[in-house]
């Protein structure tokens, strides 16, 4: 496995994301982006890059926040994302940063690359979609779905794949089919796949709080990762 350490900048603000592969393409390959969950860019969005890489892709774990910026709980992990939410074009134009990061490595086949993203990195990424960004697909683990207000009128390219837990409090069903509503007037290639009695953050094994709304599902999440190879294999060929 070959990792490195990739900086870049935003509006003044320098972001550092892992990126990995495996080492044995001569060439270019497929790439995935991967937007971090709420506390900043993690071991858990590491260990997606490096599993991604092992499966041939590129993967490329960025960063939101600010070089080494991680949140240590649910109130700095809050106060770090709320401004990214409030200001959704901001986050929009970082997010395209991270892309432009991306595709500027050697190893990257620039017209074959798709995003994922965790929770708030969820969100992100369908952010991503709604901007009309050139990539081939976004995947949304457990992430938040509401609209962000200035995409209206702007087609979605990317194909775009939900992975949702049905009881998740933070994502009502209303808001689910919003967002059916929403890729649909759209004219995007889009599925929805819902998990049964499964709840926020159903990936992360960290995930014990019911009470919060968290809690970890290991067939969910290993259900949401096939689902997203498959994606994956059919939108990066």
């Amino acid at each position: 496995m070959i990792e490195r350490k990739i900086e870049y900048a935003h509006e003044g603000t320098v972001l550092e994301g892992l990126l990995c592969h495996d080492g044995k393409a001569a060439g270019p390959r497929p790439a995935v982006l991967i937007a971090h969950a709420w506390a900043g860019r993690s071991g858990f969005e590491d260990e997606k890059a490096r599993a991604l890489a092992a499966l041939g892709y590129v993967g490329f774990a960025i960063d939101l926040y600010g070089k080494g910026v991680l949140g240590s709980g649910p109130e700095e992990n809050m106060a770090l994302m709320s401004p990214l939410l409030d200001n959704r074009a901001r986050l929009q134009s970082r997010l395209e940063a991270a892309l432009a990061a991306l595709r500027a490595q050697p190893e990257v086949a620039t017209e074959r690359v798709a995003a994922i993203g965790y929770c708030f990195g969820g969100l992100c990424v369908l952010d991503l979609a709604r901007t009309g960004a050139d990539v081939r697909g976004v995947a949304s683990f457990h992430g938040l779905l509401g609209k962000p207000g200035n995409t209206d009128d702007v087609p979605v390219k990317a194909s775009v794949l939900v992975l949702h837990g049905h009881d998740d409090p933070m994502v009502p069903v209303a808001d689910v089919v919003a967002l059916e509503t929403e890729l649909t007037a759209t004219c995007a290639d889009w599925q929805i796949h819902t998990y049964g009695k499964t709840l926020h953050s159903f990936t992360n094994p960290e995930a014990n709080d019911p009470g919060f709304g968290v809690q970890y599902s290991a067939r969910a999440d290993q259900r949401s990762w096939a689902t997203l190879l498959h994606f994956l294999a059919e939108r990066l060929a």
